[in-house]
C-alpha cells in the first residue's frame, strides 16, 4: 500500500492509493446486524481471562444490551429528549460484561464516556461537572471514587442515586446506590426491552456524538474528544477490512483471539476491545486490571493471536526474564500511543511468537484511533509508523502553516472519516485545532519513501541554540543501554538562561552499577552535539506515565523544579 503526493492548490498533500467503502450506518447496526460484520448470534465475543465460562455471545449480548438501553430511558431519561445529549460516565476495571453498558448507553441515545480507573475522585470530580454527566457508573473497586466525585460535583448525598454500580459476575445488574450508600434492586428486567434506532442518514451520522472520550492530558489539561457513528464506523471497517483481505489470501484459518489489557478510558481499549474484534468475529479476553504475570499466563492460557499494546510493556518483554514461550501462538503483534524504538522493536519481537513482527501504528484519540496502518502482509523495522490508512489525507507544514518539502520534518495536519468532531464544551480547543478543514496533530513528522515518521510532540520538543533535540529520539537510545530499564527525558533551563537542554530520568537495571556520568559518555559518543545529556541524568524509581504508557512530562517538569528550588 504506497502513498501518493499530490502538489494541489491547498498544498503538498499525502494519501493512500487505496479507498474502502465505509457503510452508512450506525455502530451498533454495523456490529450486531449489518452483513458487513464476521459476529454471528452464537459467537463467543467477550469472556472473562480468569474464569472463561463467564462469556458472552452476540445472541446473548443483544439481549442484554436491550435491556439495558430500556433500563437507562426509563430510571434516568436516558435519550428521552433526543440522542447525542445525555453523557453517561464510567469509570470501571476491565471485565466481560463492561461492553453490555456502552453498547446499553449508545442504543438509548446516550454518550458512552469512560474515565480511568486509577482516577482520583477530584479528577474524576472534574471530568463529570465538564462533561454534564448525567449518571456515573462504577464497579465496586471503584465505587468510594465514584461516589466521593458525585458528591463533590454537587449531585447529593452519595451521588443523590445517580451513581450505579455494575456486576462483574455471571449475572447483569445495574443498581443505584441510595443516599443512605444501599443499593437499589437491579434496574435491568430483561422482560423490558429497547431496540436501538438504525440510522443510514449520513449527515445524521456525521454529526452524532455516541462516545466522549478524555485525551490523557500528558502536557495540559484533558480534553473531551467528540466521537460519531461515522467516526467508530469508519475506524472498524477500513483497519478490518484490510486485516479480512490478508486472513483471506495468506492465513485463511486465523482465529482472532485478544486480551483486554488496556484502560477503557483510552482510545485503544476501546476501539481495541469493545468494537474492532466483535466486528471481526474475533473474542476478547478481558483482565480486570494489569498484572504482567497474568498477563504472560493469559496470553499463553487462551492462545492470544493479536493484540495492540503500548511500549511500557514491550520493554517488559524484551527485558523480563519471566518470558519464555508465553507468545507461541501471537501472530499479529502492534505497538502505538508512544513511539517504539528499533531496538526495542527488534528485542521485543524476538520474544514474540514465529515471524511475528511488531508493527507500528500511529493516531489519536481525536483520529478515533489509527490513522496510519502497516500493511499485514508487509514489515517495517525503519523506526516508521507506517504509511497513511486509506481514506485519510495528510499534509506537514511549518511554524507558519506552509507546507515543507517532502523528507523533512514539521506538524501533521490530517483529514478523513476517523477525525473526530471537535472537543466538548471547548472552543478555544477547537479553534487552535482545526484550521481550514485540516486537524493539527501537535506532533512532529515527515514522509520518506511513502512511510511517515513520527519525531515527537510539538510540546515536547527541546530547543537548544536554535536546533530541535527530540526526546523520544533519546529515549529510545538510552533504553538500548543494558543497564537501564526505563527513561524519559524532558528539556530544562540551561544555566546561560536562554537555552534549554536534555535531562534523562532514568530507571537503573542494578542501582548502584552505572552512574550519571557513565550514561551521559556513553549517550555522548552515539548522537550530535546539541543532543547531548546537559541537563543531567536523574536516577528515579519509575518513570511517570498514564494509564495507557504515555510518559507523564508535566510530573517530570514538577519534579525538575523542586530539584532547581532545593538547589537554591
Amino acid at each position: 500500500m504506497s502513498t501518493i503526493v499530490e502538489k494541489t492548490a491547498a498544498g503538498t498533500i499525502y494519501r493512500a492509493a487505496k479507498r474502502y467503502p465505509v457503510p452508512d450506518v450506525d455502530l451498533l447496526t454495523l456490529l450486531f446486524d449489518s452483513e458487513h460484520s464476521r459476529a454471528k448470534p452464537d459467537t463467543i465475543i467477550h469472556l472473562s481471562a480468569a474464569e472463561p465460562s463467564l462469556q458472552l455471545t452476540v445472541k446473548r449480548a443483544r439481549t442484554l444490551t436491550e435491556a439495558t438501553t430500556s433500563a437507562l430511558r426509563r430510571h434516568f431519561g436516558i435519550g428521552a429528549n433526543g440522542p447525542c445529549r445525555d453523557i453517561c460516565s464510567v469509570i470501571s476495571s476491565g471485565h466481560y460484561l463492561l461492553p453490555v453498558l456502552s453498547y446499553g448507553i449508545i442504543g438509548a441515545g446516550g454518550v458512552f464516556s469512560a474515565a480511568s480507573a486509577a482516577s482520583t475522585a477530584g479528577e474524576l470530580s472534574k471530568q463529570i461537572q465538564e462533561a454534564e454527566s448525567k449518571i456515573l457508573c462504577c464497579v465496586d473497586s471503584t465505587k468510594d471514587v465514584a461516589v466521593k466525585a458525585a458528591e463533590d460535583a454537587g449531585w447529593g448525598p452519595n451521588g443523590g442515586g445517580r451513581v450505579l454500580i455494575m456486576s462483574e459476575g455471571k449475572e447483569w445488574s445495574l443498581n443505584a446506590i441510595g443516599k443512605g450508600g444501599d443499593l437499589g434492586p437491579n434496574l435491568i428486567d430483561e422482560n423490558q426491552r429497547l431496540p436501538w434506532p438504525r440510522i443510514t442518514d449520513r449527515h445524521t451520522l456525521d454529526n452524532s456524538l455516541i462516545i466522549l472520550i478524555y485525551s490523557s492530558g500528558t502536557t495540559g489539561l484533558p480534553k473531551g474528544v467528540k466521537l460519531s457513528h461515522r467516526n467508530l464506523v469508519a475506524e472498524t471497517v477500513i483497519p478490518s477490512d484490510m486485516f479480512r483481505s490478508w486472513i483471506n489470501t495468506s492465513r485463511p484459518g486465523f482465529e482472532y483471539r485478544t486480551l483486554a489489557h488496556l484502560p477503557t478510558a483510552h482510545i485503544a481499549g476501546i476501539q481495541g476491545y469493545l468494537i474492532s474484534p466483535f466486528y471481526m468475529g474475533g473474542s476478547v479476553y478481558w483482565m480486570p486490571r494489569f498484572t504482567f504475570p497474568e498477563f504472560l499466563a493469559y496470553n499463553k492460557q487462551h492462545r492470544i493471536t493479536l493484540f495492540f499494546t503500548v511500549p511500557p510493556i514491550y520493554l517488559l518483554i524484551a527485558k523480563s526474564p519471566a518470558v519464555t514461550d508465553q507468545f507461541q501462538t501471537l501472530e499479529r503483534a502492534i505497538s502505538g500511543a508512544a513511539p517504539l524504538g528499533a531496538d526495542l522493536q527488534h528485542a521485543a519481537s524476538a520474544k514474540l511468537g514465529p515471524n511475528c513482527f511488531i508493527s507500528q501504528t500511529w493516531g489519536l484519540s481525536e483520529t478515533t484511533g489509527s490513522a496510519t496502518v502497516q500493511p499485514f502482509n508487509t514489515t517495517d523495522d525503519t523506526g516508521s509508523v507506517a504509511p497513511l490508512m486509506p481514506n485519510m489525507l495528510a499534509r506537514i507544514v511549518d511554524d507558519s502553516g506552509r507546507d515543507v518539502e517532502v523528507g523533512v520534518a514539521g506538524e501533521v495536519l490530517i483529514q478523513g472519516p476517523v477525525v473526530c468532531k471537535g472537543y466538548h464544551n471547548n472552543a478555544a480547543a477547537n479553534a487552535e485545532a482545526f484550521v481550514g478543514g485540516w486537524f493539527c496533530t501537535g506532533d512532529i513528522g515527515m514522509f520518506k519513501n511513502g512511510l511517515l515518521y513520527i519525531v515527537d510532540r510539538k510540546k515536547e520538543l527541546i530547543k537548544y541554540k536554535g536546533l530541535q533535540v527530540a526526546p523520544a529520539e533519546l529515549e529510545a537510545l538510552l533504553l538500548s543501554h543494558p543497564d537501564v530499564l526505563d527513561a524519559a527525558v524532558i528539556g530544562v533551563d540551561a544555566d546561560d538562561g536562554t537555552n534549554e537542554v536534555p535531562r534523562a530520568y532514568v530507571v537503573a537495571k542494578n542501582a548502584g552499577k552505572v552512574d550519571g556520568e557513565q550514561i551521559r559518555e556513553w549517550v555522548k559518543g552515539r548522537v550530535a552535539g546539541h543532543k547531548q545529556l546537559r541537563g543531567g541524568v536523574v536516577f528515579v524509581d519509575a518513570v511517570p506515565k498514564s494509564p495507557a504508557g504515555k510518559i507523564l512530562r508535566k510530573d517530570l517538569r514538577v519534579l525538575a523544579k523542586r530539584e532547581k528550588g532545593a538547589k537554591l
